[in-house]
């Protein structure tokens, strides 16, 4: 509890407990791993309330295309804190979207969670619908699968799939489990395919499917726990 307020990291907040300086409801406690009821019991710190522990916040947002994915933009552009009217908490995006890009966005104010879901060890997998010009051949494919060489080196082998063409461009479906800037334009542009569209589906266990784009709901609470 002590932790989730903010006032410590869980280390130190043991090293004040077993310092006699916290304690619930008006008793010095020094056992690590009191249980405590945030809704009943006073718990003070060095004399002092702590602060309420804020509720835990999980949005998804489907962004279009002209909104920066940051909370706010020095040059005066459209941020998508534009598209969250009535999101009370203060939330922060988990990764980012080109300006140009559009779909799922997760934005939360659980920094450790953010972390860990864009760090390379966990393998989180984003999945892009991707607009290309022209027509990939299955040799095209099979590069982008094994994994293409970029200037800040070689990306991670990717999950590729056709889903329609037309005369000129067709579409794609790509899942990475990386996060470099403009990754995947630039995969694409290294088999000769300039991306025209992109639009993320998929973001680990989350589903854009028909949140209307330009909207937000937040998470329920299995997709939370996922």
């Amino acid at each position: 509890m002590i932790a989730d307020s903010g006032l410590a990291s869980r280390r130190k907040a043991e090293e004040m407990i077993a310092q006699g300086r916290v304690t619930v409801n008006g008793r010095t406690v020094r056992e690590l791993g009191t249980k405590v009821d945030p809704e009943r019991d006073h718990v003070k710190v060095d004399g002092r309330h702590l602060k309420p522990v804020p509720p835990q916040v999980f949005v998804m947002l489907n962004k279009p295309k002209g909104y920066m994915s940051s909370l706010s933009d020095p040059a005066g552009r459209q941020t998508i804190t534009d598209l969250l009217p009535g999101v009370g908490l203060r939330v922060f995006p988990v990764g980012r979207l080109d300006y140009d890009s559009e779909g799922l966005m997760l934005l939360t104010n659980q920094g450790e969670l953010a972390q860990a879901l864009l760090h390379p060890r966990y393998h989180v997998p984003k999945t892009y619908l991707i607009k290309v010009k022209g027509v990939l051949t299955d040799e095209e494919i099979a590069s982008l699968e094994r994994g293409v060489e970029l200037e800040d080196g070689l990306t991670s082998p990717a999950v590729v799939k056709k889903i329609r063409k037309a005369e000129e461009n067709s579409w794609l479906e790509i899942t990475i489990h990386e996060g470099r800037k403009h990754q995947v334009k630039r995969m694409l542009e290294v088999v000769g395919h300039p991306v025209i569209k992109l639009t993320r589906v998929r973001f680990g266990p989350l589903n854009l499917r028909d949140l209307p784009l330009g909207e937000y709901r937040y998470l329920t609470d299995r997709e939370a726990n996922a």
